[in-house]
């Protein structure tokens, strides 16, 4: 999956958040672990997860007020799009890895938040096939 649906999804919304968004080739392999159906919701809230804790792939800004906010819209865009689909237990695999990372960046354990990432992508793609 190309990070080019997510961008151009975020500059479609127009506001701060398009004028800080970026063309990006960069690897994507939590969405490409969740399977084409859950791709780009997953991958939203990963770049979330990203302007929370490192650097975007897709929205890239040295303000990290927006950085910040530019995070949760994107935590939001794709947990709201997991249930526009009906797709409860995404949801709940996916809400579950963004508290694990919270949990495990505030105990300084960056490793297991990956560990949440790359379990809770192949959750989904479990899931999605059953």
């Amino acid at each position: 999956m190309s990070l080019a649906e997510l961008a151009g999804l975020l500059r479609d919304e127009g506001g701060l958040v398009a004028g800080s968004v970026v063309d990006s080739e960069a690897p994507t392999p939590h969405g490409d672990a969740a399977g084409p159906i859950h791709a780009l919701t997953v991958e939203a809230i990963r770049e979330g997860y990203l302007l929370h804790y490192e650097e975007g792939r897709v929205v890239r800004t040295a303000d990290p007020d927006l950085a910040l906010l530019a995070g949760d819209r994107l935590y939001a865009l794709g947990l709201a799009r997991l249930a526009e689909m009906g797709d409860l237990e995404a949801v709940r695999i996916l809400a579950d890895v963004i508290s694990a990372c919270a949990r495990a960046r505030a105990e300084g354990r960056p490793d297991d938040a990956d560990s949440a990432w790359r379990d809770g992508a192949r959750a989904v793609a479990r899931q999605a096939g059953a």
